[in-house]
């Protein structure tokens, strides 16, 4: 099961007890737990605060790279935002990509309702948990830079065949074209909205812009409408992954009435910023770019940064938080070094599709497309930091055809916040800055 981004995530892995016998004679054991009852009890042990025993449910592997306190900590922030834990409001089973998947609707006493989700294996193994937005209670609410009746959306396809997507066109009313733009996400399966917790943030851009008089085109990432189909794929790239949709796209804006052509824009998000610039030199009909907290350093050492940051957070980095951070230091050798077998995966994807990007440079391939592009950086964003922003302003200050700016308040999804930045924050609802929506409409309107 490919890993998701890098957000809230622990992978975990039960242990079962095997046969117990006594003599020649096999004790009956009780009839074997169904995944809504592991998961109800792996819940009730957080909601307690038995932190040990629910510990206990990690195996030595996920011990290495989890320390109990850092467990603890995981919970606590969740606590600190959400409220007390009071109790579990409901419990959903899904198949997802072959496996079963138990959604636990925690109620808490501040924001109300979260959901932990619980994958499991066929052995009824727990194997990835994580604290995700409770899908049918909590509500999304529009932004107050929204105007509902600005716009339309209308359901729209991306793309022909075994990997067509679902997507949605935002269309600005009035009469005349008007500049279009398709989003895309950054890394893992992401939905069209760009979903993390409760927040939806390229829900806010698309709307927002549409209110300002920008059609916008977001659809489902290949990796979330086809995981299970897209995990079969041995040795994939981001071509696969994300570049050829976004193309896909682009086909849809230029078939579009409501579109002008010569205002045909990419808005890319983390990876997808990282990757704009190379989405654009294979499709001379995209007029501009807007790169938002897009990455110019590589994938795997974004993610070293992030979690000897997170580990770091508190001050003090414990032994196991140690050999957590040494374990990621060998992947990030592995992927350097491209020392991987075929088929293997590390940090979630092939050794083809490290070799791939290995040899993509999103700085140097901007400086070759000689078009305009608007570059954004929340300075409270731990994911990607000043120093990737340092990197595009250290080649683009003084271009007329590059705007830079920054966002002192901002995070990794453009949402305000004090203090430093944490991965629980994006628990806490909240909206992308009207500033940086009217900013990206004022741009595009403007090229």
């Amino acid at each position: 099961m490919q890993k998701r981004n890098f957000y809230m995530i622990l992978v975990v892995t039960m242990v079962v007890s095997g046969v117990v016998f006594s003599g020649c004679v096999q004790e009956q054991q009780p009839a074997p737990k169904t995944p809504v009852q592991l998961a109800t009890e792996q819940v009730n042990l957080l909601g307690n605060k038995q932190f040990s025993e629910a510990y206990d449910f990690f195996n030595d592997s996920v011990k290495t790279q989890l320390s109990l306190e850092r467990f603890e900590t995981a919970w606590g922030q969740v606590l600190s935002i959400y409220g007390n834990f009071t109790g579990i409001h409901s419990t959903r089973l899904t198949n997802e990509s072959g496996y079963r998947v138990v959604y636990v609707t925690c109620n808490f006493s501040k924001l109300g309702f979260l959901d932990i989700k619980m994958v499991f294996d066929n052995q009824s193994r727990i194997i990835d948990f994580e604290f995700v937005s409770s899908e049918g209670v909590n509500q999304y609410t529009t932004p107050s830079y929204v105007n509902l009746d600005a716009f339309t959306e209308m359901n729209v396809t991306v793309g022909s065949g075994e990997w067509i997507l679902p997507g949605t066109l935002s269309i600005p009313k009035g009469s005349g074209l008007f500049p279009g733009v398709v989003l895309v996400q950054g890394s893992g399966p992401n939905d069209r909205d760009e979903s993390i917790g409760p927040n939806k943030p390229f829900k806010d851009l698309a709307r927002g812009l549409a209110s300002q008089g920008v059609v916008v085109l977001r659809f489902e990432k290949r990796t979330k409408q086809y995981a299970e189909q897209f995990i079969q794929i041995q040795n994939f790239t981001v071509q696969d992954e994300i570049i050829n949709d976004v193309i896909a796209a682009v086909d849809v804006l230029n078939a579009s009435l409501f579109v002008n052509h010569s205002q045909m824009f990419v808005l890319g998000h983390s990876l997808g910023g990282m990757l704009a610039p190379r989405i654009a030199s294979q499709d001379h009909r995209i007029a501009g770019l807007v790169i938002v907290a897009g990455n110019t350093r590589p994938l795997e050492d974004l993610y070293l940064d992030q979690i000897t940051y997170l580990v770091n957070l508190d001050g003090v980095v414990d032994a196991n938080e140690s050999s957590q951070i040494a374990a990621v230091i060998l992947l990030v050798q592995k992927i350097n070094t491209l020392n991987m077998n075929n088929g293997e995966y590390v940090l979630g994807a092939p050794k083809s599709y490290w070799a791939d990007l290995a040899t993509y440079d999103p700085v140097n391939t901007s400086k070759t497309l000689h078009i305009p592009m608007l570059i954004l950086q929340g300075k409270r964003d731990y994911q990607v930091t000043m120093t990737d922003f340092v990197a595009w302003n250290t080649t683009f200050s003084g271009n007329k055809n590059v705007t830079l700016k920054t966002y002192p308040l901002l995070n990794h999804l453009f949402i305000a916040g004090t203090g430093a930045s944490t991965n629980a924050e994006y628990l806490i609802p909240g909206h992308v800055a009207e500033e940086v929506v009217t900013d990206v409409a004022t741009w595009i309107k403007t090229h």
